[in-house]
């Protein structure tokens, strides 16, 4: 076996499993599961029925690359989004099959393992970029997120030499669990350091389209690099999915954009991977990307629901409005374990320990003593956990 196997550290949900072993839910509660970033609310009827439509595209094998109007519905929803005037479907976009898949095999086709290699990302951070660190042969590097920062990552703690040794920089824009967004201006001050330290940066943003002031999207790093004269997107790629801006997790489909000579190398890797996209799902995904109205009902939603969640949470509780995504990143009134064990066998709610999102990089776990809480639900299931919430808090 592969002897970076046993470096993985086990996942958040199953540390989650053994926190709960030995407690008994509340009964008296139907149970709201705040623990998982899953989207509950409903797929948009006009994908399924693409989707449906398309099912006789069974018979046929898939391309690695899709199908050419896929990625020309890709590009030009990047081009609407971004502002982006230069982006080729064919040389600068390539579909994937979601962002986990992706963000675990870009690591695998850029890094050169060796002694000295590493790969820097946020902390807390999204488990994927560790464990693909760990199997491409680099050693993770975590960048503390923390209140004083605003949760973005202190890339000022990061050494000459730390960046010299970086090969591929994971940031998550905005951010998990905390919703903080990078400004355009560290954006452009990370792809400088791109260039100068010959490094790749992989921006993921799958929760870019869900934001609360329509009039001000979160940038993104082809953005950024567009706006710094550059429509190569030299050492920049960013990796968006539907399953958070369309509630479409179960089609597994989003895609990778930037670089063209690293989309070309990604490709050429994910050909001998075996990973292409259904057709099926392909023409579903083009339905998707071609389509915003659902996707400003579906902001508005997640809006309705801070708005009520908040106003019952912050009386009682250190939290606030994210900058975007649908989490919540609230400072706990005792240790994170301890509070969410006491939601469950109270009421029956769940929710993620932060420290289970963290390492201790030498300053201690910058995700102790917080909860994520995902506002995935219904609004009156948010509401009735919110309120559940309050009521153990008042307990204590």
């Amino acid at each position: 076996m592969n002897p970076q196997l046993e470096l993985l550290h086990p996942y958040p949900f199953e540390k989650l499993r053994e926190l709960f072993a030995d407690i008994e839910p509340s009964k008296a509660h139907e149970p709201i599961a705040l623990s998982i970033g899953e989207p509950r609310h409903r797929s948009p009827a006009f994908v399924l029925k693409t989707l449906a439509d398309q099912l006789d595209k069974l018979a046929n094998y898939p391309a690695t690359a899709g199908i050419p109007a896929l990625r020309e519905a890709i590009a030009g929803w990047l081009g609407r989004r971004f502002k982006l005037k230069e982006l080729d479907p064919a040389r600068h976009v390539l579909p994937v099959n979601g962002t986990r898949e992706a963000l675990f095999a870009i690591a695998q086709a850029v890094i050169a393992p060796g002694a000295g290699a590493s790969v820097l990302c946020p902390n807390p951070f999204y488990q994927i970029y560790e464990g693909a660190a760990l199997l491409a042969g680099a050693e993770p590097v975590f960048i503390d997120c923390r209140p004083e920062q605003d949760f973005a990552p202190d890339f000022d703690s990061i050494s000459d030499d730390q960046w010299q040794r970086c090969q591929l920089l994971y940031i998550c824009t905005p951010g998990n669990p905390s919703g903080a967004v990078l400004p355009m201006d560290t954006l452009q001050r990370l792809i400088r350091l791109a260039r100068e330290y010959d490094f790749v940066i992989a921006s993921d943003e799958c929760y870019s389209e869900i934001y609360p002031d329509e009039n001000n999207p979160p940038p993104g790093l082809l953005q950024a690099c567009a706006e710094l004269g550059d429509d190569s997107y030299h050492n920049c790629l960013v990796f968006h999915s539907l399953s958070k801006r369309s509630n479409l997790p179960g089609l597994r489909s989003g895609f990778v954009a930037g670089d063209a000579r690293l989309i070309e190398q990604f490709l050429r890797y994910r050909t001998y991977h075996g990973c292409a996209m259904p057709l099926h799902h392909q023409y579903a995904s083009i339905a998707a990307w071609d389509d915003e109205t659902h996707v400003v009902e579906n902001r508005n939603l997640y809006r309705q629901k801070f708005d009520a969640v908040l106003e019952i949470l912050e009386p009682h509780l250190d939290v606030s409005r994210p900058d975007a995504g649908f989490y919540l990143w609230p400072a706990t009134p005792i240790p994170d374990t301890d509070f969410a064990r006491a939601l469950l066998r109270d009421t029956n709610v769940t929710v993620l320990p932060g420290r289970y999102l963290a390492r201790d990089a030498g300053n201690g776990n910058p995700g102790e003593g917080r909860v994520r809480m995902a506002l995935v639900a219904e609004p009156e299931a948010c509401i009735e956990a919110a309120h559940r919430i309050v009521h153990v808090i008042n307990s204590l």
